[in-house]
């Protein structure tokens, strides 16, 4: 058989990968700023709901229409716990106990999952050898970054890491099942999934804190303003484009840049000396991802009917995440 020819994803589209590292970086600064005088489930709710309430205010004033198929509302619910409310918990739970560069190594640890869940579960993607070399390579540049003596770590803080774990495995099946959304304009699949976030943590931040009763400094204000409207509310929109043209694998991709954006912005902003294992590591993320985001000619990402898009036009095939970008959906007309 002959072996299938590959070639990189588009420059735009590798382009918006990046961006989506820096969006999905500057949270770890961001937040820790803002928790300083807000309690954690707080922000993360405000972060949410904030993100949803700008975004469906662009889906208003673009006129986007919202797909009416009766599964649309449950599967936004699926995908807000699992792409937001269930990892973003978990990670303010975690990092009360774990430091910080052992969870960066285990939070980048999304591409693997995807890999694992396509191989023994959906098989939605091909899983080439370029690809697990990807992932492989990938992973060894966050362990670089983070310091090898973070793992001296694993086994302390057995609940933390678990929760971090478990906080990155909802990412990857939160990039799998946002394949669904395929054929919906980011905005409004974007705005949907902050909104059924917003409708579960809401409600639990007044459950388990006393949001009322906190006294938000300014600088606080400003970086979770700064956190809900740039880094989460365009953030989504970049990520649910990026699902439909790279796949999920490629998007879970974007869990090594985010520790590579965390050590640009230090050296760049905060003078942090770039030492030779970091740049080894940011050199092996970017070969990784590089790797990761490598498609073949005929561009056959999807073959499994479990997958199916919310609307696929007037096919009864699968709309592929390639197939999209230039289509007029019916929604758009």
């Amino acid at each position: 058989m002959p072996k299938t020819p590959t070639k990189m994803v588009s420059p735009l589209e590798i382009t918006l990968l990046v961006l989506l590292g820096l969006l999905w970086g500057m949270p770890y600064a961001l937040t820790k700023i803002a928790l300083t005088t807000i309690p954690p489930i707080t922000m993360v709710a405000s972060r949410v709901a904030l993100a949803a309430i700008v975004l469906w205010i662009i889906v208003l004033f673009t006129q986007r229409r919202v797909p009416a198929q009766w599964n649309f509302v449950g599967s936004l619910f699926i995908q807000g716990c699992v792409a937001c409310a269930i990892p973003y918990t978990l990670i303010a739970f975690g990092q009360q106990s774990i430091e910080s560069a052992l969870t960066a190594i285990l939070n980048s640890t999304a591409p693997l999952f995807v890999c694992l869940i396509s191989l023994l579960w959906t098989r939605h993607e091909p899983l080439t050898v370029g690809r697990l070399f990807g992932v492989v390579i990938g992973l060894g540049g966050v362990v670089l970054i983070a310091g090898a003596s973070a793992l001296a770590g694993l086994g302390r803080g057995t609940l933390g890491q678990a929760a971090i774990i478990l906080a990155t495995l909802s990412t990857a099946v939160s990039a799998i099942h946002g394949r669904r959304f395929a054929t919906v304009a980011p905005e409004i699949a974007a705005a949907g999934t902050l909104t059924a976030a917003a409708v579960v943590l809401v409600p639990l931040c007044f459950f388990v804190e006393a949001p009322l009763n906190s006294a938000p400094s300014t600088a606080s204000l400003a970086a979770l303003l700064v956190n809900a409207l740039v880094a989460t509310a365009l953030g989504f929109v970049v990520y649910f484009r990026l699902i439909r043209t790279i796949g999920s694998m490629g998007v879970a991709s974007v869990g090594y840049l985010k520790p590579a954006v965390g050590v640009l912005i230090g050296c760049a902003l905060m003078g942090e000396a770039l030492t030779w294992t970091t740049g080894a590591g940011l050199i092996a993320i970017l070969i990784g991802v590089a790797a990761i985001n490598q498609t073949d000619s005929q561009g056959a990402l999807s073959r499994s009917r479990r997958l199916q898009p919310i609307e696929s036009g007037t096919s009864d095939e699968p709309l592929l995440p390639q197939d999209t970008p230039n289509r007029v959906l019916r929604f758009d007309q």
